[in-house]
């Protein structure tokens, strides 16, 4: 019903103000008033002042409503001109040829102002459907003071998950706290197959590859830490319970901390944490975040919404808003601003954690791809990963189990 809906409202018409060539575009932001709104509206505001023919319409969705008053939109004929989406709903839309494809608009130089790994990350059967816009990456953080009263060297933290079970081991036989946290939700229990070297499709994606020797190792690795009380009950609860052990000093290192809360809510455990790059197995491979603009295809106004995606993407306007928050940029110019790559006189944990994150996000990527039916494979491997650690059923039962379920989503698609 969706693609007749949106096959349909191709040729209806977007916004315009009926003054000869003077277009309105509709820009749909996610979620970013009140906190980013000065920066919009400046960001608008200096746009319609260079391009005196544009006036754009800026509305902020909330996150939960954003999907679906997106898809309602479209099907009423009502689409906006520029959308801010991530890469899984974005390839969901582009799938149903809901969006433009970038690669038949853009120059080879226009589109080598993106990192790579970025540009790649908008990407469904090599075609573009999406401009990356501000992105994130893991980052690991040790309380230092619980190092040492474990008789580990802050110096020597864990860069690997094998690394990271030996520190949780020695943390919690010396201190009776938590060494480590890690967290199932989302695309996390994906990610750690990733890292741990396994695939998640084989290579034409018509179906699973992750029920391998590798893959019941991966879920075995954590099904053990949890039996043996080595990773808190939390880890399968929500990612967020990862902030409140740390502000709390009762964890010693984890990745996924909001340090702005832990900042404000426990000045003390903040002034004693080190941040470090992110956790790895033996792929190498560290995740990639990315939040995107999308054209969509029913759009009247292709050229000039591409124009103005470009704007807000561009490596001036990527800087001013990287100021302003703790994400990181797509271009990269940007990148390569002395904001990225040198700490101030004084520098906060704030600081460091922007020099490593900015030094490892060239080699990060995103390593769940954009699948269709997105979120039923993504439970599908958190409720293995659960039910191995729950001794619910043995890790490879669970793998069974979730590799029939990704087959018959995958074949239903077919």
């Amino acid at each position: 019903m969706l693609i007749a809906l949106l096959a349909a409202c191709n040729s209806e018409e977007s916004s315009s103000d009926g003054e000869g060539d003077q277009v309105t575009l509709d820009f749909w932001t996610m979620q970013l008033q009140p906190t980013f709104t000065d920066y919009i509206e400046d960001l608008v505001s200096t746009y319609e002042e260079e391009n005196p023919n544009v006036k754009i319409n800026w509305v902020d969705v909330p996150a939960s409503d954003l999907e679906q008053k997106l898809l309602s939109d479209i099907s009423a004929g009502n689409e906006p001109d520029v959308v801010n989406l991530n890469p899984a709903f974005g390839s969901n839309l582009a799938d149903m040829d809901a969006l433009v494809n970038l690669d038949e608009e853009l120059s080879d130089e226009e589109k080598s102002v993106y990192l790579e790994g970025a540009w790649k990350a908008n990407q469904l059967d090599g075609e573009t459907f999406a401009l990356p816009w501000y992105l994130g990456t893991e980052i690991a953080f040790a309380n230092t003071e619980i190092f040492k009263e474990a008789g580990v060297d802050p110096e020597n933290a864990p860069t690997t998950y094998e690394e990271a079970a030996e520190l949780a081991k020695t943390v919690k036989d010396e201190t009776g706290k938590y060494g480590y946290f890690p967290s199932f939700e989302g695309t996390l229990s994906m990610q750690y197959l990733v890292k741990m070297g396994v695939d998640l499709l084989n290579e034409d994606r018509t179906e699973a590859a992750f029920n391998t020797e590798k893959g019941v190792e991966a879920v075995q690795f954590f099904a053990d830490l949890y039996k043996n009380g080595l990773i808190p009950p939390e880890s399968l609860g929500e990612q967020r319970e990862i902030t409140s052990k740390f502000q709390s000093g009762e964890l010693a290192f984890g990745e996924n901390v909001f340090m702005t809360e832990v900042k404000e809510n426990a000045p003390e455990i903040y002034d004693v944490a080190k941040p470090y790059e992110a956790l790895t197995g033996s792929s190498g491979k560290k995740n990639l975040n990315v939040q995107n603009l999308v054209v969509p295809s029913g759009s009247e106004h292709k050229e000039e919404s591409i124009k103005f995606a470009q704007y807000v993407t561009n490596s001036e306007n990527q800087l001013a808003f990287t100021k302003l928050t703790a994400i990181l940029p797509s271009t990269k110019e940007t990148l390569e601003d002395p904001y990225f790559t040198e700490l101030p006189e004084d520098p906060e944990v704030a600081d460091h954690e922007r020099i490593i994150t900015a030094k490892q996000l060239p080699k990060a990527e995103l390593l769940v791809p954009p699948m269709n039916n997105f979120n039923e494979l993504q439970t599908a491997i958190h409720d293995a990963f659960s039910k191995a650690m729950l001794e619910e059923a043995t890790p490879q039962e669970a793998l069974n189990e979730a590799e029939k379920k990704w087959n018959e989503i995958l074949a239903s698609e077919e």
